[in-house]
């Protein structure tokens, strides 16, 4: 198997030896003929395995996959047998050449001669490199897919099988399975389709947040709606917070499963509405000592630079609506987040 190199190696020393018996190219020779041997080997101490599923990647080039896995003799004698003629022809040249006292014709002759050896060195070792970079690419996707399935073993041993195992114990309870199916199907609607993000440091974040709690706290559903998104601050977190309580209001008082929640961010205003189709109440008729309306909402929004509209009707339904203009350094800010 190691013929060929072997072949190279003892023509160069043999060579160096006749013309060059104690010349610094002489020493060049040795080097030369070490590395073609030392080439030899390392080839041959890859896994004929590998060799087999490398040349399982080459399907549209039969002869290339022969090569790569060393299965046809034909054409591993002869990618070995040409490399090393011209791995030979290129040094004999070169010596031939720089022997003499030569002239610039002896000097363009040597160069000629040197890349004929590089072309032979190209064909024995273009196999080797390509062999190694696609081991490198395949390991590479290899451990990209083992950390995706690893990921995703996690994510329903964390969460699904939990939630599936909550659902069987409280079978018995149809609003508690109602409500661990609710959530379990927003964690998946967010694992898979939505991005990652902090709930303190995005609005749509935060708002999402805000429903889900209202949902697992209060066993009703809330049908969540956010267009756009923009950086969480003091005044957002605020606008947040009267989102939340009015979610509470309703879920605590309306008397229904369902709430709406629709968010829009404009170039200079965040808008949040809060809708239900329940009993609704007389918002004159709320005493001055009741904070959720008046001070959570109302008085929230108006010391934050917002207001809040709420419309209810008994027995038709109350909408909170909720405007909050955006700051100019916010708008600055996310203009230059957006970059």
């Amino acid at each position: 198997m190691l013929l060929p190199f072997a072949a190279i190696g003892l023509g160069v020393v043999l060579l160096q030896a006749l013309v060059f018996k104690d010349s610094v190219a002489g020493t060049v020779g040795w080097l030369i003929a070490v590395v073609a041997v030392g080439a030899g080997i390392i080839w041959h101490q890859s896994d004929p395995s590998r060799r087999g599923q490398w040349a399982g990647n080459l399907p549209q080039t039969p002869w290339l996959a022969a090569v790569v896995a060393e299965s046809d003799r034909r054409f591993f004698l002869f990618r070995f047998i040409g490399g090393g003629v011209l791995v030979a022809t290129g040094i004999i040249g070169v010596v031939a050449v720089y022997a003499p006292a030569g002239s610039l014709g002896s000097v363009f002759n040597g160069v000629i001669f040197a890349l004929v050896g590089l072309l032979g060195v190209g064909v024995v070792a273009a196999p080797l490199l390509y062999r190694m970079f696609n081991q490198l690419r395949t390991e590479r996707e290899g451990r990209i897919r083992e950390q995706e399935r690893a990921e995703v073993a996690a994510m329903i041993h964390d969460q699904v099988l939990h939630t599936l195992a909550l659902i069987q114990r409280n079978s018995a309870d149809i609003k508690e399975v109602q409500r661990l199916a609710r959530g379990q199907e927003r964690s998946l609607r967010n694992w898979l389709y939505k991005p990652t993000a902090s709930p303190t440091e995005r609005f749509a974040a935060a708002l999402e947040q805000a429903a889900a709690e209202v949902e697992d706290t209060y066993a009703i559903s809330v049908e969540t709606v956010v267009v756009g998104d923009t950086e969480c601050d003091d005044r957002v977190a605020a606008l947040v917070a009267a989102a939340r309580e009015a979610l509470v209001n309703a879920a605590r008082h309306a008397g229904v499963q369902t709430i709406s929640l629709y968010a829009e961010v404009e170039a200079d205003e965040l808008s949040v509405f809060v809708r239900d189709r329940g009993a609704g109440f007389d918002l004159d008729g709320v005493e001055e000592s009741r904070h959720g309306v008046r001070g959570s909402i109302i008085g929230r929004m108006k010391r934050h630079g917002g207001r809040a509209e709420i419309k209810s009707t008994p027995g038709e339904g109350t909408e909170v609506r909720l405007m909050l203009p955006v700051a100019r350094e916010s708008m600055t800010a996310g203009k230059e987040s957006a970059r």
